[in-house]
C-alpha cells in the first residue's frame, strides 16, 4: 500500500505529541506533499524543525501467518515515529530506508495514524557536525540557509509472509568470459524459528537452493553462487552494459513468504596505484564530479537524473564522481544502464564531532546494501577532505588563512582523518570486499608514509596560475597520480538570479552569500574592471573557465598511466542557481567549458605543449607533441601536421609514425623562432589524420612587441 500523497503538518510541540493517535485537531496543520520537503510549503519555508507529519489510512484484516510493516524510503534527517499513539521507534540517516514491524497494531483496528517527529536541524558546530549528511548540510555550492529536510521519499505499507527479507545484497566479487562469481547476503526478520527454503535466481533461473533454520528475530544469511560464460557488463567505452535480474526468495512451509530482487553487472573492478582496470582492461578514466541534481532532491524527476548522465557521456566522460552525497536510485539505474563508471563517496565532507563514528559505521553498511549491485559503482570513498573547516559561503577568510589552514589540516594527525576515517574504511571493507575503498578524498602525502590520496589541484583558483600545473607535476609526480578536483567559476548564461541590468552594481553579497560566488577569487583571476557590460565579464569568465579545463585535462591525459590514472573535474552542474565551477548551469545550459572538455576529452587527440603567454619575436619555440589514444585498437600509421601561423603566413611540419592501443606517444619537439617580423597573433595547429576523420588542435598566443 503505499503512502504517497498528502500529509498533514505542523510544528511539533508537546500538545500535537500527546494528540498523535487521533485524526483531530487540524489547527496548525497544513497539507504537505510526501515525497517532498516541507520547505516547499509557504509556512515552513524556514523551518530547520522538528515538523510532525500525519496521516489517515485503512487497513483490512491481515490472513494469519502474514506480517506488516511501515516502510519510509528516505527521511531527512532524525525522525520517531508512531502509530495509532504507539510509538514504534526512531530512525536516522537520510538515504537508506527504516522499516517498523506494526503487525500487531494494524490487527487491533481498521482505520489508522501513522505520525513522524522529523527533525533536520542545520549544525551549529561546521567543524564538529553530527548528522551525516555530507553537502546537503555543509557546502560552498549550496545555499547555506536551505535544507533539504522532510520525507523526502515515498512511504508504505508492505505486507509479507512470517519470514521477511529486511536487506539483500549483491556483490560481484570477479568476472570473466567463462564465469562471474557473487557473493550474496540477506538479513531475514523471522517471527518465530523456523525452518526455511532460500531460492536465488538470475533472469528467472534458479540457480541456487538451500534449507536454513532462522531464528526469532533478524538472521543474516551469506552465500555464494556462480554464473557461467555470463554477458560482462562494460563502460560505454569499452563495450555494452549487460544487465541481469538476481532475486531471493524465501519459502516457508513451500509458500513465498518474501520476494526482493535488483539489477546487476557481471564484471571485475580493480583500482592499482590509481589505475582503474574493468575485466581486466586497463581504463584511463575521464570524470567529473557531480553534487545533488538538485538542492531538493525529493523533486528530482527520474528523467532529471538520466540527462545528467547523458550529458556526462555526451562530454565524453566514463566516471561520474557522486560528490560527499548519495542521490536517488534512478541515477545508479542511469548509469548501469548507460555504462558509466561511478565514484561513489560516503556523505562525509569536512568536520565532524566524535559522537558520529559509530552511526557512521552502520550507515556504511546501510549505503552497500542499498547501492552494492549496481556494476556501475568501482569505487567507495569514506570522507572528503577531512578538515575541520567552519566557514560558510559568505563569511570566507582569506584564500591564505585557508591554504595554510588545509595544509596544516593534512600535515597533522586529527581525529576526522585518523580516527573516524579508518574506521569507515574498516567498514567499507567489511560489507564490500569487491571495489576499491578510498579512506578519503584530497589528503596530500603527509608523514610518516608519505603516501596521500587523489589530489585537489586548484591552480588558477585558489592558489597560483593556471599554467603552473605542468611544472607541479615534475616537481611532485605523486600529485598527480588522480586529481579528483580542479577548476574555476564562471557566470552562467541562465544569470537572472544575478539581475544582470543592475550591472556594475550587483548585490555582491547576495551572490556570496546565497549563490556560491566567490568574488575575490575572480576579481583575481577575472577583474570586473575594464569591462562595461555584464555580457562582457560573463563571457571573460566562461573563457577563463574553458581554459583552465582544457589545459588542465590535457596536461593529465599527457601523464596518462605515468603516474595519472585520471581526472575528476570539478563540476559537471549545478543544483541551485549559482556561480560556480560547474559546466553546466542549474538548467542544464552548457557553458563555454563543456565544449573545451568535450574536445579535449575525445579518445584520441594530439597535445602540444602551451605556447609563452605573450612571446617576442626571435623567440625559439620548441614544444613536444604527443598523440593520446583512449581506444583499445591500434591507430596503426598515422600522419600528424603541425603548422605555425603568424602574419598570413604557416610554416608546416609532417610527421608519421604507429599509435599503439590505450596508450600516450611522443610524436616530436617542434623547433622553430619566431620570425622578427611577427605581430599579432600566432598560432599552432595540429592535424592528426585518421583512417576515418581528423581530429585537430589550435592555441593562440598574442605577440608581444
Amino acid at each position: 500500500m503505499d503512502l504517497s500523497g498528502t500529509w498533514r503538518g505542523a510544528r511539533s510541540t508537546d500538545e500535537r505529541r500527546r494528540d498523535l493517535g487521533r485524526d483531530s485537531g487540524d489547527d496548525g496543520w497544513v497539507d504537505l506533499e510526501v515525497p517532498g520537503h516541507w520547505r516547499d510549503h509557504p509556512n515552513f519555508a524556514s523551518e530547520s524543525g522538528p515538523l510532525l507529519y500525519r496521516r489517515s489510512f485503512r487497513l483490512d484484516s491481515l490472513p494469519s501467518d502474514h506480517r506488516r510493516f511501515l516502510v519510509f524510503d528516505g527521511i531527512f534527517y532524525q525522525a520517531d515515529v508512531w502509530m495509532d499513539g504507539a510509538y514504534l521507534g526512531d530512525a536516522e540517516g537520510y538515504f537508506a530506508p527504516h522499516s517498523f514491524d506494526i503487525t500487531a497494531l494494524s490487527g487491533l483496528a481498521t482505520d489508522h495514524v501513522v505520525a513522524v517527529e522529523v527533525d533536520a536541524a542545520t549544525p551549529r558546530d561546521l567543524t564538529a557536525k553530527r548528522s551525516i549528511t555530507g553537502v546537503l548540510h555543509h557546502w560552498d555550492c549550496l545555499d547555506p540557509d536551505d535544507s533539504p529536510a522532510g520525507l523526502w521519499r515515498g512511504a508504505r505499507i508492505e505486507t509479507t509472509g512470517p519470514v521477511r527479507i529486511d536487506r539483500w545484497r549483491v556483490l560481484c566479487r570477479d568476472a570473466n568470459e567463462r564465469r562471474a562469481h557473487l557473493r550474496l547476503h540477506g538479513r531475514f526478520d523471522s517471527d518465530a524459528s523456523r525452518q526455511v527454503r532460500i531460492v536465488t535466481r538470475v533472469d528467472g533461473i534458479v540457480v541456487a537452493e538451500t534449507d536454513r533454520l532462522l531464528a526469532t528475530g533478524l538472521n543474516e544469511v551469506d552465500w555464494t553462487i556462480d554464473v557461467d560464460s555470463p554477458r560482462l557488463w562494460w563502460p560505454w567505452s569499452l563495450g555494452a552494459a549487460e544487465l541481469y535480474t538476481v532475486e531471493c526468495e524465501v519459502l516457508v512451509d513451500s509458500t513465498v513468504s518474501h520476494t526482493r530482487s535488483v539489477r546487476t553487472g557481471m564484471r571485475q573492478v580493480r583500482l592499482n596505484d590509481w589505475v582503474l582496470s574493468v575485466n581486466g582492461e586497463r581504463l584511463f578514466l575521464k570524470g567529473a564530479n557531480l553534487g545533488p541534481s538538485h538542492a531538493r532532491l525529493g523533486t528530482l524527476r527520474a528523467e532529471d537524473l538520466h540527462r545528467d548522465v547523458a550529458l556526462a557521456r555526451e562530454a565524453g566522460l566514463d566516471l561520474i564522481r557522486l560528490h560527499a552525497h548519495i542521490t536517488r536510485p534512478e541515477l545508479y539505474d542511469a548509469a548501469d544502464e548507460t555504462g558509466m563508471l561511478l565514484w561513489q563517496d560516503f556523505p562525509l565532507q569536512w568536520g565532524y564531532a566524535r559522537s558520529v563514528r559509530h552511526q557512521a559505521v552502520a550507515q556504511v553498511r546501510e549505503a552497500v546494501d542499498l547501492l552494492g549491485h549496481h556494476p556501475s559503482i568501482a569505487m567507495w570513498c569514506g570522507h572528503n577532505e577531512p578538515i575541520a573547516l567552519d566557514t560558510a559561503p559568505g563569511q570566507r577568510p582569506s584564500t591564505g588563512r585557508l591554504v595554510t589552514r588545509f595544509l596544516m589540516g593534512q600535515q597533522l594527525p586529527t581525529w576526522n582523518r585518523t580516527v573516524l576515517d579508518r574506521w569507515v574504511k574498516r567498514a567499507f571493507e567489511r560489507a564490500d570486499g569487491t571495489r576499491a575503498i578510498i579512506a578519503h578524498s584530497g589528503v596530500l602525502p603527509h608523514f610518516p608514509q608519505l603516501d596521500g590520496t587523489d589530489s585537489h589541484l586548484y591552480f588558477g583558483w585558489y592558489h597560483g596560475q593556471e599554467r603552473d600545473l605542468p611544472g607541479a607535476a615534475a616537481a611532485t609526480p605523486r600529485l598527480m597520480r588522480f586529481v579528483s578536483e580542479f577548476g574555476a567559476q564562471a557566470v552562467p548564461d541562465t544569470a537572472e538570479f544575478m539581475e544582470p541590468e543592475r550591472w556594475p552594481d550587483l548585490d555582491w553579497d547576495r551572490l556570496e552569500r546565497h549563490h556560491a560566488l566567490q568574488l575575490d577569487r575572480l576579481d583575481t583571476y577575472v577583474p570586473r574592471r575594464g569591462h562595461a557590460t555584464f555580457d562582457s565579464w560573463r563571457r571573460a569568465t566562461q573563457d577563463y573557465q574553458a581554459t583552465v579545463l582544457r589545459h588542465h585535462i590535457e596536461t593529465l591525459r599527457r601523464l596518462k598511466y605515468r603516474p595519472t590514472g585520471g581526472f575528476c573535474l570539478f563540476m559537471l552542474a549545478d543544483a541551485i542557481p549559482a556561480v560556480s565551477w560547474s559546466i553546466l548551469d542549474h538548467e542544464r545550459v552548457p557553458k563555454l567549458a563543456y565544449h573545451s572538455v568535450l574536445e579535449a576529452c575525445r579518445p584520441v587527440i594530439p597535445i602540444a605543449d602551451r605556447l609563452p603567454r605573450n612571446p617576442t619575436p626571435g623567440t625559439r619555440l620548441r614544444p613536444s607533441i604527443h598523440v593520446v589514444n583512449d581506444l583499445h585498437r591500434d591507430l596503426g600509421i598515422v600522419t600528424l601536421t603541425a603548422r605555425f601561423a603568424v602574419n598570413g603566413q604557416h610554416y608546416d611540419s609532417k610527421f608519421e609514425g604507429e599509435i599503439p592501443a590505450d596508450s600516450c606517444v611522443k610524436v616530436a619537439t617542434l623547433d622553430w623562432t619566431i620570425p622578427a617580423t611577427a605581430r599579432g597573433n600566432l598560432e599552432l595547429a595540429l592535424e592528426l589524420n585518421l583512417d576515418s576523420h581528423v581530429v585537430t588542435s589550435s592555441q593562440i598566443a598574442a605577440i608581444a612587441i
